[in-house]
């Protein structure tokens, strides 16, 4: 049964007949219920299916990064809806039922906030990688020497990711991220972003800077 809560024209919660209601996001949503339908899927919607598996399954390890990296303050979608959004339509590749991601179009962040324009990493032992940026002038409105740096440093060969936020100033100008051990022998895609320590919800976007050896 559906509750009006506001009157007449007010927003309702539950079920009336074939539809729904719901307070979402500051927003009474009406969705009509969905239909069963007794047909096969096609092999579009069996591909798509697929895809949103895979970008999903892979996001789910790092959500708390996307949580934050992806929060616009918007809120017409979650962080997370746009992170799967984003790599869906960018990041998958492959011909079905060997869909792949490419890794160089990983991204947990996007933003406003200046990238800079030099970097680079290196494989430092034992079991690191450094990552290194210049600093590129005086500070204005997207960029401030106190800005931190976010690391992560994912294993394809044992599907796991090495992250650490806020892990130093941009004026620090270098980090090394310890990796585990057993991932000496293995190699690492690197990325990085940078977040505001004076802005709320001010991030860069996400760089891709490298697949590296771990030693």
């Amino acid at each position: 049964m559906g509750i009006i809560r506001n009157g007449i024209l007010g927003g309702f919660r539950k079920k009336v007949g074939n539809i729904s209601g719901a307070f979402w996001r500051d927003l009474n949503v009406i969705k009509s219920l969905p239909r069963k339908s007794n047909k096969p899927p096609t092999q579009t919607q069996l591909d798509q299916r697929m895809k949103f598996g895979l970008v999903t399954a892979f996001l789910s390890i790092m959500s708390e990064f996307i949580d934050e990296g992806y929060r616009t303050g918007n809120g017409s979608t979650s962080p997370m809806n746009d992170a799967v959004a984003y790599h869906l339509k960018n990041a998958v590749t492959g011909v079905a039922p060997n869909f792949t991601l490419d890794y160089t179009k990983f991204s947990f962040s996007k933003g406003k906030l200046s990238v800079p324009s030099v970097s680079t990493v290196d494989t430092a032992a034992p079991a690191s990688v450094d990552f290194n940026w210049s600093l590129d002038g005086a500070d204005n409105k997207y960029k401030d020497a106190t800005d931190v740096i976010n690391v992560l440093a994912y294993n394809p060969t044992k599907n796991q990711f090495v992250s650490l936020k806020a892990a130093a100033p941009r004026s620090a100008l270098n980090y090394s991220l310890p990796l585990p051990l057993d991932f000496v022998g293995d190699s690492v895609h690197c990325f990085f972003s940078f977040t505001s320590t004076k802005k709320k919800k001010l991030h860069s976007r996400s760089v891709y800077i490298g697949l590296l050896p771990v030693a």
